[in-house]
C-alpha cells in the first residue's frame, strides 16, 4: 500500500507537460479542481474526463503508474460513497432495514467518487511533471503579490515544496521500518481493520524520530549554506513564459468557460 503513493514523486521523462512553466501547471491544476466543484451534471464530468485523458496522454507518464496512487484512497472513497449513497434523502429506490438508497443518493455518490478520483489524478499530474525546485519557484512567482501585504511567500513556498519532497522519503522509511519489524515477528497483515490499525502503532515512534532527524539534518545543511530566506536571492534558472505556456493559458480559460456553460444547461 505504501509503495502505491505517487503524490510528491517526480517522473523524469520528456513531454509537452513537463516543459510547461510551473506557473502554467499550477494555474491549470487550480482550474481543474475548481471545475470539478462547478460541474453539477454528467456533461461537465464528460468534458473533465476528456481533458484529463488528453493531459495524461501528453505527459508520457505510464497510466498504470499514475493510477497507483488511487489505491491509497480506496478506504476514503468507500466511506464518502457510502455516506452519500445511504444518507441522501429523495426518491427511494431500495430500502432494507434502516438503510435506503435514493435516486439522488446514487447520483450524488457517483459524482463524489468521480470528483475525488479526478482530484487525486489532477494533483498527481502536477507533482509527476514538476520538480520540487520548479514547484517552489512557481509558487513564489505566482503568489509574489502577497509580499506587499507582509506574507512570507518564499518561506511558505519552501515549506510546501519540502513537504511534498518528504512524502516519498517518509513512505520509503516507513516501508523499511515495517520490513525490519516483520523480520522480528511483527504481523501487519492479519486481523480485522482495528487490529491492523493497532499493529501500526509501533511504527509511529521510529517514524517520528526518523522524520525529526531528517528535518534537523536539513536545517543544519541550509544553515551551513548561509540560507537566509528569499530576500535578495537570485535564481539559477529564472522562469520565462514560452509560446506553449500562452497556448496553455488560453486552453485552460476556454475549458473553465466551457464548464461554466455546461453548468447552466
Amino acid at each position: 500500500m505504501l509503495r502505491e503513493i505517487t503524490l510528491g514523486q517526480y517522473y523524469p521523462v520528456d513531454s509537452v507537460i513537463h516543459r510547461l512553466d510551473p506557473r502554467t501547471k499550477l494555474f491549470g491544476t487550480l482550474v481543474f479542481i475548481v471545475s470539478l466543484f462547478i460541474s453539477n451534471n454528467i456533461w461537465g464530468y464528460v468534458l473533465a474526463t476528456i481533458v484529463l485523458a488528453v493531459v495524461i496522454k501528453l505527459t508520457n507518464v505510464p497510466f498504470s503508474f499514475m493510477v497507483r496512487g488511487l489505491k491509497a484512497i480506496v478506504f476514503l472513497l468507500l466511506i464518502s460513497v457510502s455516506f452519500n449513497l445511504f444518507l441522501t434523502s429523495g426518491e427511494v429506490l431500495v430500502k432494507f432495514w434502516i438503510f435506503k438508497i435514493t435516486k439522488e443518493g446514487i447520483r450524488t455518490a457517483g459524482f463524489m467518487a468521480v470528483r475525488l478520483i479526478y482530484l487525486v489524478l489532477g494533483s498527481t499530474i502536477m507533482t509527476l511533471t514538476t520538480t520540487p525546485n520548479e514547484l517552489t519557484d512557481g509558487l513564489e512567482k505566482s503568489m509574489g503579490f502577497l509580499n506587499k501585504v507582509g506574507v512570507p511567500v518564499h518561506e511558505i513556498s519552501m515549506m510546501m515544496s519540502i513537504a511534498l519532497r518528504f512524502i516519498p522519503i517518509l513512505v520509503e522509511e516507513t516501508d523499511k521500518i515495517m520490513k525490519a519489524q516483520m523480520a522480528r515477528g511483527a504481523d501487519f497483515e492479519s486481523g480485522n481493520l482495528i487490529q491492523k490499525a493497532k499493529a501500526m502503532v509501533p511504527l509511529l515512534v521510529p517514524l517520528f524520530i526518523s522524520a525529526f532527524r531528517r528535518a534537523t539534518d536539513l536545517a543544519m545543511a541550509m544553515e551551513a549554506r548561509c540560507y537566509r530566506g528569499g530576500s535578495g536571492r537570485t535564481k539559477m534558472k529564472p522562469l520565462h513564459y514560452a509560446s506553449r505556456d500562452r497556448i496553455g493559458y488560453v486552453l485552460q480559460i476556454g475549458y473553465l468557460a466551457g464548464m461554466f456553460g455546461l453548468r447552466f444547461l
